[in-house]
C-alpha cells in the first residue's frame, strides 16, 4: 500500500469516513471526527462517488503531462553511446545535452557506472569431498599498537600508535571441513610463510588429515622456491588463484573477515600483544564452539570428524 507519509488516513480509515457520511454525518463533523480538515474530507467523498477501483487510494504525484520530456529515441542513443563505454560528459557533449540529464537517464537505466557494463561473472561454489583435499592458506597484515586505541577511549585523536610495525596473522581452513589453524608471525617472508605450512600440515597431520593440495594466492613467499620444496616434501600440489581474483580463494578469505570481526575488532584490546595473545583461544573456539552456516550448522571439529568416520 502505497500511503503518503504525510497522510493522517489510510484507505480503509477513508472508507469508514465516507461511510458514516453517508450514513448521515455531516462532512464537518465527519472531518472533525478524523482530524482532517473539511475540504479533505469532501475531497475523499467525491472521489468516492467517482467510483473507480482505486479511488480511495493517493494519486501518483508525476505530471499527466510533459511535454519537455526526453523523446524515447534520445534515451536510446544515450544508452548506444555508453555501451560504447563513453562517459557520461562525452555523451552529453555529443548529443547537445546537459550532462545532469545524461547522468539521470544512465542512473534510471542501471548504467551510471561504467562497471554496470561488465558481465557479471557466476559464482562457482565448490566443497572438497574429503579433509585434506585441499586446504587454504592466506595472510591478513595488521597495524601494532602500544596505546589504547580508539575502540579503548572513544576519541580517535587519542591513542595513536606511531611506527609500532605490524603483525601478520597466517591462516590455514581445510575445504571440507572448515577446520582452521592460525598463527601470528613477524613478516609475510617466504621463511616465515614455510615455516607457517609446515606447522600447519603437521597440525592437520595430528588430527588425522592429510593433506593432498594447497591454495594460496600469487604472492612472493607462495612462489618461492623454499616454500615449493616445502610442498615437494609434504607430497602436497601446488594451486594458485587466477591473478586478481581474491574470491577463488573464498574460504580464506572469508575466515580472515569471521576472524577480523569477532577476534580481531569483536573487543578491545589495550596492545596488540593482548590481541596476538588472543588469537589461539579464538580459533580454539571457532574450531570446537561456533556453528558453521556452511556446514549445516557443525562446528569445523565435528564436521571433519563425520568426514573421516570418527563419531
Amino acid at each position: 500500500m502505497n500511503v503518503h507519509e504525510n497522510a493522517r488516513l489510510t484507505p480503509v480509515g477513508r472508507a469508514l469516513m465516507v461511510e458514516r457520511i453517508e450514513r448521515g454525518l455531516s462532512v464537518a463533523k465527519a472531518a472533525q471526527a478524523f482530524g482532517i480538515s473539511r475540504r479533505t474530507a469532501g475531497k475523499w467523498l467525491q472521489r468516492h462517488r467517482r467510483g473507480g477501483e482505486r479511488r480511495l487510494h493517493d494519486r501518483s504525484s508525476a505530471p499527466r503531462r510533459c511535454p519537455r520530456k526526453t523523446p524515447a529515441w534520445t534515451i536510446d542513443q544515450i544508452q548506444a553511446l555508453r555501451r560504447q563505454r563513453m562517459t557520461g560528459p562525452a555523451i552529453a557533449q555529443a548529443l547537445g545535452l546537459a550532462r545532469s540529464t545524461v547522468g539521470l537517464i544512465l542512473r534510471r537505466l542501471g548504467l551510471g557506472k561504467l562497471s554496470a557494463l561488465d558481465p557479471k561473472i557466476p559464482i562457482v561454489r565448490y566443497e572438497r569431498a574429503a579433509p585434506g583435499e585441499m586446504i587454504h592458506l592466506d595472510i591478513k597484515k595488521l597495524g601494532k599498537f602500544n596505546v589504547e586505541g580508539h575502540r579503548v577511549t572513544g576519541d580517535r585523536r587519542l591513542g595513536r600508535s606511531r611506527r609500532a610495525g605490524w603483525d601478520f596473522l597466517h591462516v590455514c581452513v581445510d575445504d571440507a571441513s572448515r577446520l582452521a589453524y592460525t598463527e601470528i608471525l613477524p613478516s609475510e617472508g617466504q621463511a616465515d610463510t614455510t615455516a607457517f605450512l609446515e606447522r600447519a600440515i603437521a597440525w592437520l597431520a595430528r588430527h588425522g588429515v592429510a593433506v593432498q593440495r594447497v591454495m594460496t594466492d600469487n604472492g612472493s613467499a607462495y612462489r618461492s622456491k623454499l616454500f615449493a620444496s616445502a610442498l615437494q616434501a609434504a607430497g602436497a600440489r601446488h594451486v594458485r588463484t587466477r591473478p586478481y581474483t581474491p574470491r577463488t580463494n573464498g574460504k580464506a578469505e572469508r575466515f580472515i573477515q569471521t576472524s577480523l570481526r569477532e577476534w580481531a575488532y569483536g573487543r578491545p584490546y589495550a596492545c596488540s600483544d593482548d590481541r596476538a595473545k588472543a588469537i589461539k583461544p579464538w580459533t580454539d573456539s571457532y574450531n570446537l564452539d561456533r556453528p558453521h552456516s556452511g556446514i549445516k550448522g557443525l562446528t569445523p571439529w565435528q564436521r571433519v570428524n563425520n568426514l573421516l568416520g570418527n563419531d
